[in-house]
């Protein structure tokens, strides 16, 4: 185990007092993550952040959220991902039929060890930079 997955982990265990909690944690991260880089994406597909004066009249734009429950290793979690009017937007991290997770519950935490890593460096930075 790295220095940086250890601080992780001990900046994770200080919520957690059973192993159910340290599931439902991981299970959070998950769902918050992987939301996190959905909007990201359609940020990108539609070519203007969320809530933008850019996206006014720009011809597509975004059109709430639909659910999709993926299976991961720690059970079932229900994503929101986002939609939009035009019905043009694929997700990548997450395809339109994808219903189980892949091992994407291990690069977020890798992810989430290297944002811990950088904070240390830069402080302030944020889980939204990823």
């Amino acid at each position: 185990m790295s220095n940086e997955q250890r601080e992780l982990a001990k900046l994770l265990s200080k919520n957690c007092t059973t192993m159910e909690d340290v599931q439902n944690l991981i299970k959070e991260l998950f769902k918050d993550t992987v939301e996190e880089m959905l909007e990201s994406e359609m940020d990108e597909h539609l070519g203007y952040d969320k809530n933008s004066v850019e996206g006014n009249n720009s011809g597509n734009s975004r059109n709430g959220y639909n659910k999709k429950t993926v299976g991961t290793q720690y059970g079932e979690t229900e994503i929101k991902v986002p939609r939009d009017r035009n019905g043009e937007f694929e997700p990548q991290v997450l395809g339109k039929y994808q219903t189980k997770s892949n091992d994407i519950e291990k690069q977020i935490l890798a992810m989430y060890a290297c944002v811990r890593q950088v904070e240390m460096l830069a402080k302030g930075m944020s889980t939204r930079d990823i």
